[in-house]
C-alpha cells in the first residue's frame, strides 16, 4: 500500500494552521527540557482553558457537571487532565497518554570534583543512550536545589545568550588511534560523562586574606591560588553568589543536563524541526492541544503525561504506579458515581491512545529497517499494531476491531497516517506505556509522531506529521465512543 506524501494532501489554509501549531510546538520544547518544565508549562495552559485543580476541588467537595475541566499533578513531574462527558464514567473514557521525560544526564548526589585544573559535575546518564554523542556538544543544566529548610533554588543555566555553557571533553584525533578502535559503545564510558564546569581557581588576596569575588576581581594585589581543588572552590562560591547554594545541597537537588540551544526550523524548506527531547514531547504537545481544543462530547476525555518512561515506567511519577488510577477515583467520587466496581468498568470500558514516538526511515541506513513496515517523514501520524522486541516481547499487541475502529474515525475525518514497526524483526525494538494501561482490560493502540535521530541530543520530525498528529488525536477525542463492542 502506498500514500502520498501529507504535504501533497494540504491547501494553503491547511499551511497556515501547520505552522501556527508548529511554532507554538517549538515554544513548548524551548520551554519544557524536564518534566517539571513540562508540567509547569502545561498548567498554565490548562488555567488558562478554564481548567481547575482536581486537589482543590476535593478540599471543597464540589460536584463536577459534564463540560467541567480539572487537572491534577503528581510530584510535579506527571500530570492527568479530564474533561468531563455527559456519559456516566463507568463508561469508559477516551484517553491520550504520552510521556515528558527524555534521555539526558542527571547530576549525581556527591558531583563536583576537581581534577587536572578543571573542576566537573559527576553525571548518570538517563534513558538509552549512544554515549558519545553528548561529548563536545553545548550542554545546559536545568533543574531544583531543595534546601534543608524546604526552600526550592530553580536552575536553567545555558539557555539564553549571554549564558555559560558546559561540556564533555573527547579525546584529540591526534592522540586517538587506541580510542577508536574500541566498539562505538565503549567508545564513551559513562563515567566518563562528566561536564566541566569551570577552569578559574578561586584566589586570595595575600595580606588581607578575602576570597574574590564571583567574577574572579580580587580586593587587593599579590593574589595567590588558594588552597587545594581551588577551581572547584571557585565554583562553589559562584553557587553560593548566585543561588545561596553550599555543596551539600547537591544531596537533595535534581539537576539535568540538557542540549543548549533552541529548537529550529530545518531544511531550506523549513519542513522540519529539530530539537532536543522530541521522544516524546512531541506527543505529548499534541496530545496536550487535542485536549484543550476539544469541546464538550459524550465521553470523558482525559490526557495524561507522565514520567519515567524512558526507564521502564516505574516509580512514584511512573505509570505503573498507582496515581492514575487514584486520580480517577477522585474524579468519579466528585462526579458522584464512585465504587470499586463502578472504577473497574470505567478503566476496562476505556478506549487509548499511547501517545509515542516511532523510528522514521533512515535511507543512510536503510538495512535496519523493513520499508514496507516503516514510518516515513511526511506520512501522517504513526500507528503501532505491536512494539516490543523481536518476537514481540513486552508489548501490547492491539486487537483487530479496535484498529478498525480508529480507521473509520479517520476515514471520516481525513486524517493522514501510516502503519510502522520499529525496525526489523531481529533486530531489537522498544516500548511504551500501552502495555501498563493494557492491564486494566481497555483498548489501546500505540500511534504518534515518526523521529528520525531518537534518542541523540537532537531529533528531527517532520512539521506535517506534528500536525496530522494533533488531528488525528482530537478526531479520536471526539469521536471513539462506545457504540462498538470490542
Amino acid at each position: 500500500m502506498e500514500k502520498k506524501n501529507t504535504w501533497e494532501t494540504y491547501e494553503a489554509k491547511d499551511i497556515k494552521k501547520l505552522e501556527k501549531l508548529c511554532a507554538e510546538y517549538r515554544s513548548f520544547l524551548d520551554n519544557g527540557k524536564t518534566e517539571r518544565e513540562c508540567v509547569d508549562y502545561i498548567v498554565n495552559l490548562a488555567e488558562e482553558a478554564g481548567y481547575r485543580e482536581l486537589a482543590a476541588l476535593e478540599k471543597t467537595g464540589a460536584e463536577l457537571k459534564p463540560g467541567d475541566k480539572v487537572y491534577s499533578v503528581w510530584m510535579n513531574k506527571s500530570i492527568v487532565m479530564f474533561q468531563v462527558g455527559r456519559k456516566p464514567l463507568s463508561q469508559g473514557m477516551n484517553i491520550l497518554g504520552a510521556h515528558i521525560d527524555s534521555p539526558r544526564l542527571d547530576v549525581k548526589q556527591n558531583p563536583l570534583y576537581e581534577e587536572g585544573g578543571f573542576a566537573y559535575l559527576d553525571t548518570h546518564y538517563y534513558g538509552g543512550v549512544k554515549k558519545y554523542q553528548w561529548v563536545t556538544i553545548p550542554l545546559a543544566i536545568h533543574g531544583v536545589v531543595v534546601k534543608k529548610d524546604g526552600s526550592t533554588v530553580e536552575l536553567n543555566v545555558g539557555e539564553n545568550e549571554d549564558d555559560p555553557v558546559f561540556f564533555v571533553s573527547d579525546l584529540l584525533i591526534h592522540l586517538a588511534q587506541e580510542q577508536l578502535e574500541k566498539k562505538a559503545s565503549k567508545v564513551i564510558e559513562g563515567e566518563a560523562l562528566d561536564i566541566i564546569i569551570g577552569n578559574r581557581p578561586l584566589v586570595i588576596d595575600k595580606k588581607s586574606d578575602k576570597k574574590s569575588d564571583k567574577n574572579g576581581k580580587k580586593d587587593g594585589q599579590n593574589g595567590e591560588q588558594a588552597a587545594k581543588d581551588a577551581v572547584k572552590a571557585g565554583i562553589l562560591q559562584i553557587l553560593k553568589d548566585n543561588y545561596d547554594m553550599e555543596e551539600e545541597d547537591f544531596v537533595s537537588a535534581e539537576l539535568e543536563v540538557v542540549p543548549a540551544g533552541k529548537a529550529r526550523e530545518a531544511g531550506f524548506d523549513r519542513s522540519m524541526i529539530l530539537a532536543y527531547g522530541q521522544d516524546d514531547r512531541v506527543c505529548a504537545f499534541t496530545s496536550m492541544q487535542a485536549m484543550l481544543d476539544t469541546s464538550e462530547t459524550d465521553r470523558t476525555l482525559c490526557c495524561i503525561l507522565v514520567d519515567k518512561e524512558e526507564i521502564g515506567s516505574v516509580g512514584a511519577t511512573g505509570m505503573q504506579s498507582k496515581f492514575f488510577e487514584n486520580a480517577v477515583a477522585e474524579l468519579m467520587n466528585l462526579c458522584g458515581g464512585y465504587n470499586e466496581l463502578a472504577l473497574r468498568r470505567c478503566l476496562a470500558h476505556s478506549c487509548m491512545l499511547s501517545s509515542d514516538v516511532s523510528s522514521a526511515y533512515d535511507p543512510s541506513y536503510a538495512s535496519s529497517f523493513d520499508k514496507k513496515n516503516v514510518a516515513y517523514l511526511g506520512g501522517g501520524m504513526v500507528f503501532n499494531k505491536f512494539t516490543g522486541a523481536r518476537g514481540k516481547s513486552g508489548s501490547n499487541d492491539a486487537n483487530a476491531e479496535y484498529i478498525a475502529h480508529i480507521r473509520d474515525i479517520f476515514a471520516r475525518e481525513k486524517i493522514n497516517f501510516q502503519t510502522a514497526e520499529l525496525g526489523k524483526v531481529d533486530l531489537g525494538g522498544g516500548g511504551t506505556i500501552a502495555y501498563i494501561l493494557a492491564l486494566y482490560g481497555m483498548n489501546v493502540i500505540d500511534s504518534g509522531v515518526a523521529v528520525l535521530n531518537m534518542h541523540a541530543p537532537w531529533e528531527a520530525t517532520s512539521k506535517a506529521d506534528v500536525y496530522e498528529t494533533y488531528r488525528g488525536y482530537r478526531a479520536f477525542a471526539a469521536g471513539a465512543d462506545d457504540a462498538k463492542v470490542f
